[in-house]
């Protein structure tokens, strides 16, 4: 009787996650097409992208925007919309009246229209006082000359959603649009549950539903079907325990000492929504020469006794060769030789700009789960009243140093610190800033000193009169938790070492691999790794590679099809992936390649297995 119950309470809990699905991917779906003829065609410019987000819902800053279109984002697909959406979750109610709190200090629930319009008019995406004003003179939520934020929320709320359902109702009653396919899910909606239908949509039978989730939704936490799949293949690779430790590097050359060299520091930083950015390199070599090529989370020497989370985390470099053009960027070699947590490269390089870009797989860079108990104190007042730094928030100012101190003089240059201000705060500071700080605080040749960098984070908490909230919104953005742990961020520290010219290697943006990245990460799983083709199929291909402690899978499609990809990794032993689930689906574009998972021993102590069986749906 127990287990009868269980298996009904899991039938149950699976039906309820299909119907979340389906709901999920209807949603994208409406908003897609509000903007776009079809799910073929690709957003082309950042103007295209906000507005199909807002038609889904979000309000996204010009931040955001350009968190998903970097420098080197030429076009989005639908895929990539729907992975966007999972990952920017709308504002709730609560969130928002949170927000309208920090500014109401009074908590009367009303803010004036004058501290609204300083407010929106100089921080963040900068409104004109023409545009505040049009808020303003709404009269459902103004109140003689002050805002009732509660009833703009709701407002805010509502109209958002109306936007969503016209959306839904234009996708509902136009028979083109339903018939268009979508995402990867191909499994049928479980019996007993039924896609939700507008209030004017047609009546739709049971088979309608059916014909409509099938092929129409993305869900990438799905069991895997045998029976619809119509090809597959198994891959398996047994791992020793420390095997993954015992790749030894190539012994450095003899002559390294004679070599002339050049270091820069970096930083893998863990967006809220789980996306991974990290700094870029330019590598400017003015001749042909032998070179020597590593990469390995950075021990900060402050940082030595305490819990250091981030020295386990995977590290490697792609060297992409700078042709005509940046957007042409062509894979040269990448870090596959592994002693410990150091990764290099050995080869030679002839003259010219090649891109260093720094890659980890994200499976042990995560959102941390762990509830912290409680909150450590960042200032405290001495016997005259004035505000101090304590001893655990200067320590942790002190590691932030050395990981914003990109070439390790022990002193910030404003490109430097601009760096540190645009993943904390999103702007940078100009020259004449610059010169402000300079007269404010200690600074040796142009560059600002640790003394300096801690007496900028003193100003700003007397600038708050002690409340740490903005020194916290600092913290937060730079991978630390309530605990002061750096748990969410991976600083790592790249040496170039070249035998015949003086390498130059200088940092150029702080941003998410991008399109570039996942091209070079795809060829070289292409170049190196083992393929075989889906048994029943001779056009989709999976090639695994092992490179040091990981095993990267790539799926390339040939055909001139979309295809859906279920991926099953129950048989895998003491193993963790990059996505976090056991069982999931992709689809990979006609002609393309994508990466299926990366892979790595959940205890490096013993043996794993890795299993995982790729069928074509």
């Amino acid at each position: 009787g127990n287990q009868k119950a269980t298996r009904l309470e899991n039938s149950q809990g699976k039906k309820s996650q299909h119907a979340e699905e389906a709901i999920f991917y209807m949603n994208c779906r409406a908003a897609y097409l509000t903007v776009l003829k079809s799910s073929l065609e690709n957003i082309k410019s950042k103007e295209q992208l906000s507005l199909v987000l807002q038609q889904a819902g979000r309000n996204p800053s010009q931040k955001t925007i350009n968190k998903y279109w970097t420098s080197q984002t030429s076009s989005l697909n639908f895929d990539d919309f729907c992975a966007i959406l999972r990952k920017e979750k709308p504002a709730t109610k609560n969130e928002l009246l949170e927000a309208f709190g920090k500014i109401d200090t009074d908590k009367a629930g009303y803010i004036s229209h004058d501290e609204l319009c300083k407010i929106l008019t100089t921080r963040g995406d900068k409104m004109t006082w023409e545009e505040v004003t049009s808020i303003t003179k709404q009269a459902d939520f103004n109140c003689n000359g002050k805002l009732d934020y509660n009833k703009f929320c709701e407002l805010y709320l509502s109209t958002r959603e109306q936007c969503c359902k016209a959306a839904r109702d234009r996708l509902e009653t136009d028979p083109r649009l339903r018939q268009q396919h979508f995402g990867n899910q191909t499994e049928n909606v479980p019996e007993g549950t039924t896609l939700p239908l507008s209030k004017h949509s047609p009546r739709a039978s049971r088979k309608t539903d059916h014909k409509l989730a099938k092929g129409d939704s993305r869900a990438p936490s799905r069991p895997s079907s045998a029976q619809s799949s119509k090809a597959s293949t198994c891959t398996t690779v047994t791992v020793g325990a420390r095997s993954s430790r015992n790749t030894k590097l190539i012994i450095e050359p003899d002559t390294i000492k004679e070599w002339q060299c050049a270091q820069s520091r970096g930083c893998f930083y863990l967006e809220e929504n789980g996306e991974i950015i990290s700094h870029k390199y330019r590598l400017h070599l003015p001749q042909r020469s032998a070179l020597w090529i590593t990469i390995k989370p950075f021990s900060i020497p402050q940082a030595q006794g305490k819990s250091c989370h981030w020295l386990s985390v995977d590290t490697a470099l792609f060297i992409l060769k700078e042709n005509e053009t940046q957007e042409n960027l062509q894979l040269v070699s990448f870090t596959e030789l592994q002693n410990k947590e150091m990764f290099g490269w050995r080869g030679e390089l002839g003259s010219g700009i090649y891109w260093l870009l720094p890659f980890t797989t994200g499976c042990r860079l995560r959102k941390e789960k762990t509830q912290i108990p409680g909150e450590a104190k960042l200032v405290w007042r001495d016997e005259d009243g004035e505000l101090a730094l304590t001893k655990e928030f200067r320590a942790a100012l002190l590691d932030i140093f050395e990981t914003i101190d990109l070439d390790g003089n022990g002193l910030l240059s404003l490109e430097e610190y601009n760096f540190f201000e645009l993943r904390t705060s999103g702007e940078k500071c100009d020259q004449e800033a610059w010169a402000v700080c300079k007269e404010n605080f200690e600074m040796k040749k142009n560059e600002l000193t640790r003394q300096g960098f801690l007496d900028l984070n003193l100003m700003e908490a007397n600038d708050r009169d002690g409340d740490p909230w903005d020194l916290w919104v600092t913290l937060l953005s730079l991978g630390y938790n309530r605990a002061l742990e750096m748990t969410e961020a991976c600083p790592f520290v790249i040496d170039i070492c070249a035998e015949r010219c003086k390498p130059r290697i200088k940092a150029i943006s702080l941003e998410a691999g991008g399109s570039q990245l996942s091209r070079a990460l795809c060829r070289s799983v292409l170049n190196k790794g083992e393929a075989k083709v889906l048994d029943g199929s001779e056009s989709i291909f999976i090639h695994t590679y092992r490179s040091g402690s990981r095993i990267t899978s790539v799926i390339e499609n040939k055909s001139e099809n979309k295809v859906i990809i279920h991926v099953n990794n129950e048989q895998s032993k003491n193993c963790l992936n990059n996505r976090g689930l056991t069982v999931f689906a992709v689809e990979v574009a006609p002609k393309s390649m994508m990466v299926s998972q990366h892979v790595m021993a959940l205890n490096e102590q013993e043996e794993w297995i890795y299993s995982c069986v790729h069928s074509l749906v």
